[in-house]
């Protein structure tokens, strides 16, 4: 390993205000290298025999950053702290009462201030002017409850906690969805919350027949007369329930207000809420309706999930020229020791709350995925837009999921399989189907240890880490510019940041042209963002966390066309960013950065 791992001064900086173990004064982490072993000599606690040799593993993954764990493990895995390991949860369901909405958010509370991000979906809480007759009053509806939330979280951060993350989802037929819509378009409100609304089959049928769509909520007398009810599928329900119909809209009208909506202030996304539960490995026992605040970890009721993701550019050889290559093999090896780590995360971490541990105990979910691909396809000569880009990209997804599989086989044949693991039922599953057969076949003689295995994050934060690689699967947005970054007492400085692939090139070609393989997010169009989210979600089980860049003069009508596609090309969820007067842009030059998902302090890793 170089003495100095570090090549960019901001990759220095996050390591020493974030990752680094330190007392008050004192300091353990002398360098990154004591970070590295810290971590595995915590992750070993969870084995039983060599713990040795599985710690050198674990060590040797991790060192020059070819492993990079999420977030919280790294700061919090061996110190001793009272912090959870998860980087995101989802809340429970949230009752439609006083009492339970003031629950939920002490929970949601109690989870931030150890570290975790929370989902909630809010679509259990009646529309505005409903009335509670229990009480005689008249229900002020989710979208003001949810500015609890957002006090909470902001007064959280008052007091020094890490900056949370917060993610907020309602159904497309709960009455309230058009103020959920429009929440943000006040630069001012909710501005903790990244917000989703869950699409369903259903509705995109609606739209395409241009079919009126009733917004319903579950009634409480389904006897009172002249009140039109249907039976619909609701959040915390297992079965469909008879709903109350308060009005019809047009299904299109509908769809045009969150296309405009999120075309003027990126907000909010979509979550394909019945693709989600189709291909979900734990059909037979979960209902999801939220999920992580970036989206890439679609959760049950206090559902959790470990992320860590595999630094691809570490394993490309001979960069830049006729000899480049990727170490498949290499990446392999690697998936196949993250996938022991993680698991062991479920054991050492701790949780704010017991229902917390036991969903993670019980489907013992981890998400492994990579980051730095954009990079890596530029070391080997390959431009992000292209097929053989798309079909490389595709083959080392397919190559880590299948090595996680398996170690998560071998794992089980070890350990035991996880708890809530039901053999036919589980061999049943969607994405499980679609696995190579002496998968499903191992599967079915010696269980699995990790109910859910892939997932591709974000991992803003830790690729700056990692000397500024490209993030999760994104293409580079910007290969220079100054970024500014929250310190520790609250000051934010600026440091200049030169994207890794480009730094690589300058050190091996000097400073002659980069080759036509170095494109950014404003050469790309946005077909070239989903056909590279669509190359890799069959090798994913949650899903994926993909910000798709737009131009500010992007026309609406083709705007309106990429939620469409993603709908029919199979993903489960789109998120697009279009630079707007709300939230200005992704990542000026002077660093202000505008999405929730894309802001350093902020991101759930």
């Amino acid at each position: 390993m170089a003495d100095n791992p570090f090549i960019a001064e901001i990759s220095r900086h996050i390591w020493d205000s974030k990752y680094r173990f330190r007392d008050g004064d004192v300091v353990h982490d002398k360098t990154i290298d004591d970070t590295w072993r810290r971590i595995a000599r915590a992750l070993v606690g969870a084995e039983k025999d060599d713990r040795s040799q599985w710690e050198q593993r674990f060590y040797e993954a991790l060192r020059d950053f070819r492993f990079l764990p999420g977030g919280r493990i790294q700061a919090g895995a061996g110190t001793g702290r009272r912090v959870t390991l998860f980087n995101c949860f989802v809340m429970g369901t949230i009752e439609d009462s006083m009492d339970g909405i003031f629950d939920g958010l002490k929970e949601g509370a109690l989870t931030m201030q150890q570290g975790g991000g929370v989902g909630y979906d809010f679509s259990t809480l009646r529309p505005q002017g409903a009335q509670a007759k229990s009480v005689g009053t008249v229900a002020s509806g989710p979208v003001s409850f949810m500015q609890i939330w957002d006090a909470m979280c902001a007064t959280l951060l008052s007091t020094g906690a890490r900056r949370g993350a917060m993610m907020a989802t309602l159904r497309c037929d709960h009455p309230d969805i058009e103020a959920f819509i429009d929440a943000k378009r006040d630069s001012h409100v909710l501005r903790h919350f990244n917000l989703s609304v869950l699409v369903t089959d259903a509705f995109m049928d609606a739209v395409r027949r241009d079919d009126d769509w009733a917004l319903v909520f579950p009634a409480e007398d389904v006897a009172a007369a002249g009140v039109e009810t249907v039976m619909r599928p609701w959040s915390g329900q297992s079965a469909p329930v008879r709903c109350r119909v308060y009005r019809r809209l047009r299904a299109r009208a509908l769809w045009d207000r969150l296309m405009r909506a999120t075309y003027e202030y990126a907000e909010p996304g979509v979550l394909f809420i019945d693709r989600i539960n189709q291909f979900n490995n734990l059909w037979y026992r979960e209902h999801i309706s939220s999920s992580n605040p970036c989206g890439e970890i679609p959760l049950p009721p206090y559902g959790a999930c470990d992320l860590g993701s595999i630094n691809l550019t570490a394993f490309v050889r001979d960069p830049f020229g006729d000899k480049a290559r990727l170490d498949l093999d290499g990446i392999r090896n690697t998936a196949a020791i993250a996938t022991r780590m993680m698991d062991n995360v479920i054991d050492a971490s701790q949780f704010p709350l017991e229902k917390q541990a036991t969903q993670a105990r019980g489907t013992r979910r981890i998400g492994l995925g990579f980051t730095g691909l954009a990079d890596t396809l530029i070391m080997l000569g390959l431009r992000y837009d292209d097929e053989p880009a798309r079909q490389l990209a595709a083959n080392i997804m397919q190559a880590i999921c299948h090595t996680a599989y398996r170690s998560s086989i071998a794992l089980a044949r070890e350990k035991g399989a996880f708890p809530f693991f039901e053999r036919e039922k589980y061999l049943q599953g969607k994405f499980i189907q679609g696995l190579p057969h002496d998968i499903q076949g191992d599967i079915a003689r010696h269980g699995l240890r990790n109910s859910h295995l892939t997932a591709i994050a974000p991992t803003g934060t830790i690729s700056l880490l990692a000397n500024n690689i490209s993030s999760g699967l994104e293409p580079v947005y910007q290969f220079s510019l100054t970024r500014r970054v929250l310190e520790l007492d609250g000051r934010y400085t600026e440091h200049p940041l030169t994207d890794y692939a480009l730094h690589r090139w300058r050190a091996q070609r000097g400073a002659g042209k980069p080759s036509s393989a170095f494109v950014d997010t404003r050469a790309l169009n946005p077909a070239a963002h989903l056909g590279m989210q669509a190359a890799l979600q069959p090798f994913v089980d949650n899903s994926i966390s993909k910000t798709i860049n737009v131009p500010r003069d992007y026309h609406f009508e083709d705007f309106k066309e990429i939620y469409q596609q993603a709908y029919h090309m199979g993903l489960k969820g789109c998120t697009t960013f279009r630079p707007n007067p709300v939230t200005g842009e992704v990542l000026r030059g002077d660093g202000e950065s505008a999405p929730h998902c894309c802001t350093v302090e902020r991101e759930a890793d």
